[in-house]
């Protein structure tokens, strides 16, 4: 072993030996287990008991029958206002004072805040105000994505929308096949299609849009795909966490019967406790499971509005789900040609807060798009300078920018690749009512593996946790859709037809990344797209020095992406990070125990640290 596992091992030893609870109570006996609790409920604990009502999401730890720890909150007069068994969670509503009963409850594994939610176009800094728009040359989504007229528009394929509603505007009312509404606790209340908002009319144009009042020049990625409306925030842009789970929990119980390949959702909060506890982040998981592809917005946190410098860190939740596809901002210049394509500052950056996943996955085109105005909406009426006319000189459309819109995007862009595959299939023979997929595993995978490496303004590449594997190339990923046959057993070689790993867009040639950043911690292998086993695993070996799945270790050293090493030293990038304790600049703080930048402390209380000597790149 290595002087330097020998070193961390240590470090590790004397961290979890401070942090370790006793095993046993002085009368012999196992002490109850007490439930983790998140950023929310500590700052509650620590402002002392109060009279007042709080709203939690309990995450059972299955040591206790549901219906028996149902009956016990409900004995104590805690209200419950949503279950979602799919995601584990439970939430309440209950007094201050009964917080220290809820944590002394058999059954309890976690206890998280039940934050609100908002949705994810950029915002200047009094928060109010989204980007002025600046539209010069028309979206021409398709086209941007390198799609041509012939290629799959998502026919077949339904996105469920999680936002504030879904106006019936002509490009989209014949294919919004149902509307549900959560807010305020609702229970999925059927009813007619609404939007007060305009976020989720405009999210829902960009993926789905047929821009029929703009003679198709602001159509969606898919325009024949169909749509279903969760409405989870209200008039203001306002949810609640719990609503939103019930919503996915909704799409996940309904996936067959409604139709739903894809859920978008472009709104979070910030992260308050690790993935595993939550619950939003559960909630896509088990919407993961369920065999849904769920698309998250990265966050618009990627610049400190005090300094305007750009940080790190800044993955918002749920975009730190592993499952997700978390997507960043690309601005396209209004142009095709996908080489002056850049990441917005505003786009958050990765790794998410507390576990360090690589995030976000890749960049779409979110900057200054147009998609349909829901009629009447807050974001059009309060800010009329960012509406759009249409072919016929009316103010049908709006101009918003942010990681919302990039979302948008490639939901789009997901059915059309889900779409395509299933011509594949129908092309061989071989599609049946229970025939095989591709998998969401399989479709992140090849949107990584095709998209485009991007470059800064001085033509400086941009790390991996800023623009993930790259810009989205919706040319490359189906054409690998087109070229791999789902249906052959797990194991097998599955290319049925040659990859070239370039495609060409007005006329020229643009290299793919042929890179993978997958799972929590991930690089990628040179065959990793030949068959159907490599990375469709929890768990994948490869090599001597590669394990893929809950940590990544590269021989002696960990690495991460291009500008993270682990090892004798420490390099991160060259400013890092924000969230609890922020540090823009040359020292990184994370979190309340470590720091890294020119020393390294693990562990608040465990005196022990070692220098960081800054390295080469």
């Amino acid at each position: 072993m290595s002087v330097f596992r020998l070193r961390l091992w240590a470090v590790v030893a004397a961290f979890l030996t401070l942090q370790a609870p006793v095993m046993f109570a002085v009368n012999g006996g196992p002490p109850k287990k007490k439930p983790r609790i998140d950023l929310q409920i500590q700052q509650i604990e620590a402002n002392g008991p109060g009279s007042g009502e709080i709203r939690v999401i309990v995450r059972p730890d299955g040591t206790r029958d549901w219906t028996s720890l149902l009956a016990a909150l409900k004995a104590r007069g805690i209200t419950v206002t949503r279950q979602a068994r799919r995601a584990n969670a439970i939430a309440l509503r209950l007094s201050q004072l009964d917080l220290s009963w809820l944590e002394s409850l058999d059954g309890i594994g976690s206890i998280a805040g039940d934050p609100v939610v908002h949705p994810s176009q950029l915002s200047l800094p009094n928060g109010t105000t989204p980007l002025a728009p600046q539209p010069t040359i028309a979206n021409e989504l398709r086209k941007q994505l390198g799609l041509t007229e012939s290629d799959a528009k998502g026919a077949g394929i339904g996105i469920a929308i999680v936002d504030s509603g879904i106006a019936a505007v002509p490009d989209l009312a014949d294919r919004i096949n149902g509307f549900y509404d959560f807010t305020n606790g609702q229970p999925g209340v059927p009813t007619t299609p609404v939007d007060g908002y305009g976020h989720g009319t405009h999210v829902a144009g960009l993926a789905a849009g047929s821009g029929g009042l703009s003679n198709g020049q602001f159509g969606g990625v898919a325009p024949q795909a169909h749509l279903i409306g969760l409405r989870v925030l209200d008039n203001s842009g306002a949810g609640s966490t719990s609503d939103v789970i019930a919503a996915i929990e909704f799409a996940a119980a309904n996936k067959d019967a409604l139709g739903i390949d894809v859920i978008n959702l472009s709104l979070g909060h910030p992260p308050y406790s690790t993935a595993a506890d939550d619950p939003l982040v559960q909630a896509v998981e088990a919407a993961s499971r369920a065999g849904i592809i769920v698309v998250v917005s990265a966050g618009n946190a990627g610049v400190n509005p005090q300094t305007n410098q750009v940080g790190y860190a800044g993955i918002m939740s749920p975009g730190n789900a592993p499952s997700a596809f978390t997507v960043a901002s690309a601005k396209t210049q209004n142009t095709v040609d996908p080489s002056d394509d850049r990441i917005a500052n505003y786009s958050s950056r990765g790794p998410s807060w507390f576990d360090g996943f690589v995030k976000p996955d890749f960049a779409a085109p979110g900057q200054n798009v147009v998609a349909p105005f829901a009629p009447g909406s807050f974001l059009g009426v309060t800010y009329p300078s960012l509406l759009v006319n249409d072919a016929h000189g009316q103010k049908t459309y709006i101009s918003l920018s942010g990681t919302s819109m990039a979302a948008g995007v490639e939901s789009g862009l997901v059915a059309v690749v889900l779409e395509t595959s299933r011509h594949t299939v129908e092309s061989l023979g071989a599609l049946t009512p229970t025939s095989p997929r591709l998998s969401g595993a399989a479709v992140k995978a090849f949107t990584e593996y095709t998209a485009f490496t991007m470059h800064d303004a001085n033509n400086v590449t941009y790390d991996r946790l800023t623009q993930g594997a790259g810009r989205v190339n919706g040319q490359g990923v189906i054409e690998l859709a087109r070229s791999v046959n789902p249906t052959v057993p797990v194991g097998s070689p599955w290319i049925i037809s040659a990859v070239v790993p370039y495609s060409t867009y007005n006329g020229v040639t643009y290299s793919w990344a042929e890179n993978i950043i997958w799972g929590e911690n991930i690089v990628w292998g040179e065959n990793i797209i030949s068959s159907n086993n490599i990375v469709w695993g929890e768990n994948i070996v490869w090599g001597e020095n590669i394990v893929w799945g809950e940590n990544i270790v590269w021989g002696e050293n960990i690495v991460w992406g291009e500008n993270i090493v682990w090892g004798e030293n420490i390099v991160w990038g060259e400013n890092i990070v924000w969230g609890e304790n922020i540090v823009w600049g040359e020292n990184i703080v994370w979190g309340e125990n470590i720091v890294w930048g020119e020393n390294f402390l693990w562990g608040e209380s465990s005196n022990t640290h070692r220098g960081g000597k800054k390295v080469a790149k």
